[in-house]
């Protein structure tokens, strides 16, 4: 059994890049003589306190904390046949322990699936802003034996410091996002699931949603996942919590789904999760053509792309008053999915990657 050290920033089951870019494989990977071991550095203590404002104190601890676990990662490197490094292996711009990392006898993937080389940082950690070295994904592609890159975009830009790229796209478990039986509903629900650090992309759609408001009254509701603090009168939303045990069962209430984007150089980066996780469910999907969502989406085949305000109101509209198109999106969405960006899609080429590094030169 081949041994591999997973270096991330969360704990399992916490973060959406995580779950949706290598921990779907690890059942898998170990059936196939890779056991990963995961090495994290925020608690579930530590992330109460990791995104509130302040706290400065606490946030030194847990920054000490993660150095002694980055320090034994070091330690123990050379127990290892194989180290994935996912979006980097400390919370500030240093790559001290990647560099170390690398020395090991163990080749490194590197994985990414945001333009990170952008700066970007919480609100509640704006303080914090000049710990932060965007600069460093240039570094640890360049040390990386291979690099996993989330789409095009993200190749493109690996490819000026490594040779070595292929495309990874983020992908979906369609056992557990189980497509959902069509159904010809009264009252239509348009929904958008994210976190609150995006939930200024959701805000994009405000002027759209009035608009369907003021068109179809009753017979269109919505529906805001990822920001338990979010409320919006006009709307009558009041935003609820992302929680795993109830993501399914909350997206399963929308037959609209919505993944508006500013056209900027960091949602190019995106992954077009959430789309893919509407799609999964067989959700009839609207996306903003922004990076991925162009190579996703076939405009009104398996979903539906819409750039200014007027277009965002008339092809939801579209959704809302033909039931067949809305139905064959959402079938079609789901076919995408399981073809191209589905786990058991991509299985045996995270296998065949793993097992090329990690196999005997001939």
């Amino acid at each position: 059994m081949k041994q591999v050290l997973i270096i991330t920033a969360h704990r399992k089951d916490r973060a959406p890049n995580q779950r949706f870019r290598f921990e779907q494989y690890l059942d898998f990977l170990k059936l196939n003589g890779f056991n990963c071991h995961i090495s994290y550095l925020i608690s579930e203590e530590d992330d109460k306190i990791l995104y509130q404002p302040g706290k400065y104190f606490s946030k030194a601890m847990i920054g000490f904390k993660a150095t002694l676990t980055r320090m034994n990662d070091v330690i123990n490197r050379n127990k290892y046949d194989l180290i994935f490094v996912c979006r980097e292996g400390f919370l500030t711009g240093t790559t001290f322990f990647e560099e170390l990392l690398h020395r090991s006898k163990a080749p490194m993937i590197y994985d990414f699936d945001d333009a990170i080389w952008h700066f970007d940082v919480s609100d509640a950690n704006k303080s914090f802003g000049w710990m932060k070295n965007p600069g460093k994904t240039a570094r640890l592609i360049s040390m990386s034996d291979l690099i996993f890159a989330g789409n095009q975009y993200l190749m493109d830009y690996a490819k000026h410091h490594n040779d070595n790229v292929v495309i990874i796209p983020t992908t979906i478990d369609t056992d557990e996002y189980k497509a959902l039986p069509f159904l010809e509903k009264e009252v239509i629900c348009i929904g958008w699931s994210g976190s609150i650090t995006t939930i200024r992309h959701f805000e994009m759609a405000i002027p759209v949603l009035k608009i369907l408001k003021e068109k179809y009254g009753s017979r269109i509701c919505f529906k805001v996942i990822g920001d338990q603090n979010y409320f919006n009168a006009d709307l009558d939303i009041k935003g609820i919590a992302w929680k795993k045990e109830t993501e399914l069962a909350e997206l399963a209430k929308i037959d609209i789904g919505i993944m508006p984007l500013p056209d900027d150089e960091w949602a190019k980066g995106k992954c077009g999760l959430k789309g893919l996780q509407y799609m999964a469910m067989s959700i009839a999907t609207v996306m903003s053509p922004v990076g991925v969502n162009t190579d996703i989406i076939q405009d009104g085949e398996n979903g539906m792309l819409a750039s200014d305000t007027d277009e965002w109101v008339r092809k939801i509209s579209l959704l809302i008053e033909n039931t067949d198109l809305r139905q064959k999106c959402a079938e079609n969405g789901r076919k995408t999915v399981e073809k191209s960006y589905s786990v058991k899609a991509l299985q045996p080429i995270y296998l065949h990657y793993f097992k090329t590094l990690t196999e005997p030169k001939k």
